[in-house]
């Protein structure tokens, strides 16, 4: 405990304009003027953009100089920036818990852009909410945990591959875990790659090579994991064979499956003809320096058809087996589709092809040269909506082409190819067991897209790959990086910092009724003291949702941080009147 934070409070109060996100609808002269009159507050402050270095420099200046030793900040979402806060505290040598992110962006000035006296009235009393739940903060302090300095990679394709060589190259012992008979995943059914070119045989041989050469790495094929338990930093996995291993960390790269098509999809299933993507790539890898040909038959031309399995609507499209469309764009498919087209064509520039497309996504670094090459080597570009898909007839395809101002072009094709997209793999035992969250297009969810784009919410779980989104080998590779730099800082030490707010016992209004062990989602969690017959809580696995503290009649659990008389005052913070 700093000397500050032991000092009787003194309240700091920091209005953010978020580039006019809030400033725009919400007077934060206003506000300041109005948090300055209220009791225990001795600075109130507005600044364009509190999360910039200049922005957080006022706040250490300001406690340093002892005008305050508790903060408020007003602005955005706490999951953008509250971590940002808390180590500017650490900076300023004040405890990070006496800190309290009031969010008036998304809770008040997006809400209520045509009420801008409302927003301003509103943003107030959220604000004054902080100041009483901070006024009643204690002096927490972050849980330690062991931490294990081994990592568990689940998924031997090529981002689990990288993800495990770096981890092992930082020092830490890899069990690398693959459910199939070999390592690799996907990269072998592919001839080449892109942007580049390189064999992809090549760079599996090299990356297996590696992996061989790495004594801190254990590879487990033919394997899964079966059963779980534990916290960040002291995991317990049951794996298929029933050995139980011990890791500090995951990282999860249980990779893709490729979509496959509708029975009678564009006449999938129905005209043999029609393949997908995929099924070509193996077939010209299999078949590589011969002509190309398809059930003994020499292809003069080939059709190519877009987003199959992406970007489907509802009541247009068939759903999946869960009843869901894919709406998103499957993102690869565009340039695997145009790689694969420039190497037809490389092979046998006679062949005529076209793309039938709705659009073309290359969004990669060298990707626009791959549609570039495509486009130069006479490929026709054949662009549909999804309103007029094109129609597949015994010999050929039409197109009701936009760039042609929607004229019917009917194109021959003695070979079908549909673009399929990609969606997660059978992860569902893994998200159940582990409790992992789930995107709207059910892949695994990442804490935040910008500031921890490869974390979990849940913590020690990492993301690498395709399990997280669509991604090619650079991206998947870069994933994999930052996961195993991410958890390389996490078990840097001994131990593992968690936040403290957890629920606590008071042992002197326990009745041992164990209401609460039955509320209780997390196992072990809150559990009963077989000697005291009081309920006790395992800092480590609580996840201070505060179910117990709901159904606690003697009052004798709370919420560190979140306490019932935090939140009552909070209540009568905002019901109070707000003076102009």
């Amino acid at each position: 405990m700093s000397e500050r934070s032991s000092e009787k409070a003194k309240i700091g109060v920091y209005i953010c304009h978020c580039g006019g996100n809030i400033s725009d609808t919400i007077d934060v002269k206003r506000v300041a003027a109005a948090l300055a009159e209220y009791p225990n507050v001795e600075i109130s402050r507005e600044y364009p953009f509190m999360c910039s270095d200049a922005g957080q420099k006022m706040v250490i200046e300001d406690i340093q100089n002892g005008r305050n030793n508790r903060v408020v900040i007003a602005a955005c979402s706490p999951m953008l920036h509250e971590l940002t806060f808390r180590k500017t505290l650490e900076r300023a040598d004040l405890n990070p818990y006496l800190y309290e992110h009031v969010n008036i962006r998304e809770q008040a000035s997006w809400v209520h852009k045509g009420d801008h006296e409302g927003a301003t009235d509103k943003a107030i009393r959220l604000a004054r909410a902080g100041i009483e739940k901070i006024l009643r903060q204690d002096e927490l302090e972050s849980i330690h945990v062991d931490a294990t300095k081994h990592v568990l990679v689940i998924g031997g394709g090529p981002a689990g591959i990288k993800a495990a060589l770096d981890s092992a190259g930082k020092g830490l012992r890899v069990t690398l875990v693959e459910k199939s008979g070999r390592l690799g995943g996907h990269l072998h059914d592919l001839d080449t790659i892109y942007p580049s070119g390189e064999k992809a045989s090549k760079i599996l041989g090299q990356l297996l090579d590696r992996i061989k050469a790495t004594p801190l790495i254990t590879v487990a094929l033919n394997t899964t994991v079966t059963g779980w338990d534990g916290f960040v930093g002291n995991f317990s996995a049951t794996l298929s064979d029933n050995t139980v291993l011990k890791a500090g960390a995951v990282i999860l790269s249980t990779g893709y499956d490729h979509v496959i098509p509708a029975e009678g999809e564009y006449e999938y299933g129905k005209d043999a003809r029609v393949v997908t993507l995929p099924k070509l790539i193996e077939h010209m890898k299999a078949h590589a320096g011969e002509p190309l040909s398809w059930n003994g038959k020499s292809i003069r031309s080939l059709a190519f058809i877009h987003c199959v399995g992406s970007r489907q609507k509802e009541g247009i499209h068939a759903p999946q087996a869960d009843g869901k469309v894919n709406d998103y764009c499957s993102r690869v498919c565009c340039t695997a589709a145009l790689h694969t087209i420039n190497a037809i064509k490389d092979a046998q520039p006679d062949l005529n092809i076209y793309d039938c497309y709705r659009d073309i996504r290359t969004y990669g670094r060298g990707h626009e040269e791959i549609y570039q090459r495509a486009s130069k080597s006479g490929v026709v570009f054949l662009r549909f909506t999804e309103e007029a898909e094109p129609r597949i007839l015994p010999d050929s395809v039409v197109v009701k082409d936009v760039l042609t101002w929607n004229q019917e072009v009917e194109v021959p094709a003695d070979l079908v190819v549909l673009v399929t997209g990609v969606k997660q793999g059978a992860v569902e035992k893994l998200v159940s067991m582990m409790k992992l969250p789930v995107s709207a297009d059910r892949f695994l969810q990442e804490a935040h897209p910008k500031l921890r784009p490869v974390e979990v919410a849940n913590n020690g779980f990492y993301l690498a790959g395709n399990c997280q989104a669509p991604m090619d080998l650079v991206e998947s590779a870069a994933a994999a990086g930052a996961a195993s730099s991410k958890i390389a800082a996490l078990l840097s030490k001994d131990y593992i910092p968690l936040d403290p707010y957890v629920a606590r016992v008071d042992a002197q209004k326990c009745t041992g009724c164990e209401a609460c062990l039955a509320e209780c989602s997390y196992t072990g969690a809150i559990f009963r003291n077989p000697a005291t017959k009081k309920a006790e809580v395992n800092a480590a696995l609580c996840k201070g949702c505060g179910a117990c503290v709901a159904v606690c009649e003697p009052r004798a659990l709370d919420l560190a941080g979140w306490s019932l008389d935090q939140m009552e005052a909070m209540v009568d913070a905002m019901a109070g009147e707000v003076l102009s």
